[in-house]
């Protein structure tokens, strides 16, 4: 799989364990970056904040969860979609909402993907090995994104 991290946009430390068990059950060695807030993660992917003066580049794509504290994922895809650093990043809303708005609103503001997170373990890690196979290993990213 590719060398390019995964930015892993998600405050519940449940969830983060939970998407790191399923990605090394899945044998998905990306490096993960873990953002626990919005804003962590738009300072990782603009070089500022903490990684000001060491651009860390771009990740393989960015699992994004909506509901965050200090900017809602929504917010961080709106910031993300308006850059031209980041446009084109593949990014994928991993989220447990069933809000039919927060669906379309993703959509709405350039979502690559929308996948509800299984409540079940098994199922969990299925996704996460058809996550891991599609974006790490069958997509090809833009060329600003490599």
């Amino acid at each position: 799989m590719s060398t390019h991290p995964i930015l892993l946009v998600e405050d519940n430390p449940d969830d983060v364990e939970l998407t790191l068990r399923a990605f090394e059950r899945n044998k998905i060695t990306n490096e993960v970056v873990v953002a626990s807030d919005g804003v962590a993660a738009l300072d990782y992917l603009f070089a500022r904040g903490a990684y000001a003066g060491k651009d860390p580049g771009l990740p393989q794509v960015v699992l994004l969860d909506l509901n965050l504290p200090k900017l809602s994922g929504l917010e961080v895809l709106q910031q993300v979609r308006a850059s031209e650093r980041t446009r084109l990043l593949p990014v994928v809303i991993l989220t447990s909402s069933t809000e039919e708005q927060d669906l379309a609103r993703g959509y709405g503001l350039g979502a690559n993907s929308y996948v509800r997170k299984p409540v079940d373990f098994a199922a969990f890690v299925e996704a996460a090995r058809q996550l891991g196979l599609y974006w790490l290993l069958l997509n090809e990213p833009p060329p600003q994104c490599r």
